[in-house]
């Protein structure tokens, strides 16, 4: 007698039920032209709202359309035009202080109020 087998446990098979399914597309197709043909008749004759119904419909171009009334193209110009001009004011200010050194620094401490007050004057 093995003494591993006392305690562990045995492997056994796994079984399982598998029933074939089978699909017919033409009789798939048949049935949603038939509730197509079905939800055109109710519509026609008032039975039905127009516009409750397939759910599909209702998504069909809902992405595209938020994506067109959404002004993230704004923002992203706005960004990208906050970006450039902080890099050009940047290049601006080393350059400036190549060229004149501590002076630069007085002009920059006129220049930050100034920004400050236009910016937050509302």
């Amino acid at each position: 007698m093995k003494f591993v087998s006392l305690f562990t446990k045995t492997p056994n098979h796994k079984r399982f039920n598998y029933t074939p399914r089978f699909y017919d597309p033409k009789e798939d197709e048949r049935k949603e032209r038939e509730e197509r043909l079905r939800r055109e008749l109710e519509r026609e004759q008032g039975i039905q709202p127009e516009n409750s119904g397939d759910y599909r419909s209702r998504i069909a171009g809902s992405f595209q359309h938020s994506r067109k009334r959404s002004n993230k193209g704004k923002s992203e110009l706005n960004a990208v035009l906050l970006r450039s001009g902080l890099l050009l004011f940047l290049a601006l200010f080393a350059m400036s202080f190549l060229q004149w050194g501590k002076d630069s620094l007085y002009m920059l401490l006129v220049f930050v109020p100034v920004y400050f007050y236009l910016k937050f004057r509302k």
